[in-house]
């Protein structure tokens, strides 16, 4: 039976408190009566979730909180007392995250990246801001693939996230073509594995077709008048605003198109040399 993750559990009695589970080896643990379904029978195995109770005895429970033992997820804060913050993981219990546990202080209501930790010493749950333990460096070459992003903290050069729940990676400034805010959980795509592990990450597909609809769009947006006010020198949200794509899709087509003679390159703005042009090397 193990705390801070879902167990496969037999039903063994059934008592006024509720139902008393076991596992193969015949530890047992409360399920709470306000947790028991009607069609619950005796020997019928359940999952649960096993942690402890406000006076740290071993109790169940079928529902699910936010995260199970070493994975994290931003949690709200719904209190600060004298020996820590408590936050909302999805239980009637809220979490502790301890001063020992924090990196910096924290504010009620506010949000934070925060892991499932369990310390063998005391045989306690509890959450920390301390997850690098629980990351690795990617050895693996994922270049062009699509992955899973947990968005975590801006900083000078862009956007901090943890890539698959177990790498470190960056979005920088330039690649950032929507808004994204810290807990999001969405897709993006591998860009370079670096030498320490970590990961730039974009979150446009990187592949051939991605630059030929791109060359198509510029094309596009020339044609209505021959020029397009945006330059390799625009910001990347004039150009995400304008276009739709990140700063660097935008200059490598235009590297393209200039190579292909489809354009002329001003200070202020690109000209369109052939109205009929279309996407395309040719």
């Amino acid at each position: 039976m193990k705390l801070g993750e879902i167990n496969k559990l037999v039903i063994d009695r059934f008592t006024p408190p509720g139902a008393f589970l076991k596992d193969s080896i015949g530890n047992e643990v409360l399920l709470p009566r306000k947790y028991l379904l009607e069609e619950y029978q005796l020997e019928q195995e359940i999952d649960v979730f096993v942690f402890k109770d406000s006076e740290q005895r071993i109790v169940s429970t079928t529902e699910k909180p936010h995260l199970l033992l070493e994975e994290f997820k931003y949690l709200k804060v719904t209190q600060i007392q004298p020996i820590g913050a408590f936050v909302d993981w999805g239980l009637d219990k809220n979490l502790l995250v301890p001063y020992s546990e924090q990196l910096y202080k924290l504010e009620e209501d506010e949000s934070y990246l925060i892991a499932l930790k369990h310390d063998k010493k005391t045989d306690r749950l509890y959450g920390s801001m301390k997850i690098k333990n629980l990351l690795e460096p990617c050895t693996e070459d994922l270049t062009g693939e699509k992955v899973n992003l947990l968005i975590c903290e801006y900083n000078d050069l862009g956007i901090s996230v943890i890539v698959n729940k177990k790498f470190e990676g960056l979005i920088f400034n330039s690649n950032i073509i929507s808004d994204i805010n810290h807990g999001d959980e969405i897709d993006g795509y591998i860009e370079k594995v670096r030498e320490d592990g970590k990961l730039d990450v974009r979150l446009e597909p990187i592949t051939f077709e991605k630059y030929d609809l791109a060359i198509d769009k510029v094309i596009s947006e020339l044609k209505k008048d021959g020029k397009l006010f945006l330059t390799d020198k625009s910001s990347p949200e004039d150009i995400n605003s304008a276009l739709g794509m990140s700063k660097k899709t935008f200059k490598q087509s235009i590297g393209k198109l200039y190579k292909w003679r489809k354009i002329k390159l001003h200070k202020e703005y690109i000209e369109l040399i052939d109205k009929a042009t279309s996407g395309g090397k040719t």
